[in-house]
């Protein structure tokens, strides 16, 4: 995990969601679409080890003057059982659906204000050079069905894999469930 997100959330987080390269582009009209993973710990109120990985789609629009297009990383700590179930079993309106908010920085960074307090999810981001925390408001975050049956071989939703534990994390998937382990490996409450 980046050293910008503060260990104790990372360490109070049920679930994290990684976007690489994530596209934005604008000209008057603007969008932005990616594709990435969530995984989440195992066990009822998401306190055990890291699982199997379900794969999400991240998708926003935006209107006004503006021209450009760049490539942003998020990643999205998702940091009560509400939140985990509100991405799990449907489209999401981050700002309206589930509360997002721009997460602190730093190890050392104070992590208990108000804001994350509240806030279901936490998103950093890293366009070019160190995460930071950012807004995601308005943002749409759904379950990548497609993709899920392309990597598991079969349908399987978001809930099947992550609330159910239905099926094996695939081997692609080892590297990044090691590491999140290594860096969080059991739930703080």
């Amino acid at each position: 995990m980046p050293d910008d997100i503060p260990q104790d959330l990372l360490d109070k987080a049920r679930c994290v969601l990684v976007f690489p390269s994530v596209l934005k582009a604008a000209f008057i009209v603007g969008g932005s679409y990616g594709r990435g993973v969530m995984v989440c710990r195992t066990h009822k109120g998401f306190t055990g080890p890291w699982g199997a990985p379900a794969m999400m789609a991240l998708e926003g629009g935006s209107f006004g003057l503006q021209i450009g297009g760049e490539a942003t990383d998020f990643v999205i700590l998702v940091m009560n059982d509400r939140g985990a179930d509100s991405v799990l079993h449907s489209k999401v309106k981050l700002g309206a659906d589930a509360s997002v908010a721009a997460g602190p920085k730093g190890r050392d960074a104070q992590a208990n204000t108000d804001a994350t307090l509240r806030a279901e999810m936490l998103s950093y981001s890293r366009s070019r050079g160190a995460f930071a925390g950012i807004s995601l408001e308005g943002s749409t975050l759904r379950p990548d069905g497609d993709a899920n049956k392309r990597l598991y071989g079969k349908d399987v939703t978001a809930g099947d894999i992550i609330a159910e534990s239905k099926v094996h994390a695939p081997e692609s998937a080892h590297a990044l469930i090691a590491r999140l382990q290594k860096a969080s490996p059991h739930l703080k409450p």
